[in-house]
């Protein structure tokens, strides 16, 4: 694994990065979990600014300021609701994943921060999304020296420990090739 990949316990919100990452709700106006944390920290200029966004599809990313968090920017990003398996979650968690680095890449973002996507009340899997989240991050790092750090924040003991355990399986086997 990349080593500008680290993990956190922690409050997204008080990351001190270009950008965070947001898991949205498709109205990008805000909600619960981390959606809501990070629209209470940034301030009423968030949802201002996300109600001339018009929302953004499962999948897709959108970027915005971020108001008054350390973070000058928020991209939010919107994963599926967890159907066991049986409505493309996968592929569309990776599309999340992919959409944010991109636009990550577009606006010359060179840290950033992002949840673990769609584990929380939407209920994916967590340690299948960590493996989709690891893989897309080790993706987009891959020759590419734009990004000097990308840092998974996770909010409580079990999701940190979690990530932690598929991140240092992937890192081993990514040695033994």
């Amino acid at each position: 694994m990349d080593s500008r990949i680290t993990l956190v316990e922690g409050d997204i919100t008080r990351q001190r990065v270009d950008a965070i990452v947001n898991a949205a709700k498709e109205s990008l106006l805000g909600g619960g979990g981390v959606d809501g944390a990070i629209h209470r920290a940034a301030g009423p200029e968030l949802l201002a600014e996300c109600r001339t966004l018009g929302g953004c599809p499962t999948g897709e990313a959108r970027i915005t300021k971020g108001y008054n968090l350390p973070a000058k920017w928020v991209i939010h990003t919107v994963g599926p609701v967890w159907r066991q398996g049986g409505a493309n979650e996968d592929a569309l968690l990776t599309d999340c994943y992919r959409s944010a680095f991109a636009l990550a890449a577009r606006h010359g973002i060179r840290s950033i921060a992002l949840p673990s996507i769609s584990t929380g009340a939407y209920r994916f899997p967590i340690e299948r999304a960590a493996r989709i989240a690891f893989s897309e991050a080790e993706k987009h790092l891959a020759g590419n020296d734009q990004f000097k750090s990308v840092v998974f924040v996770l909010f409580g003991a079990k999701a940190y420990e979690i990530h932690s355990s598929v991140h240092a399986r992937l890192a081993g086997s990514a040695r033994e090739r």
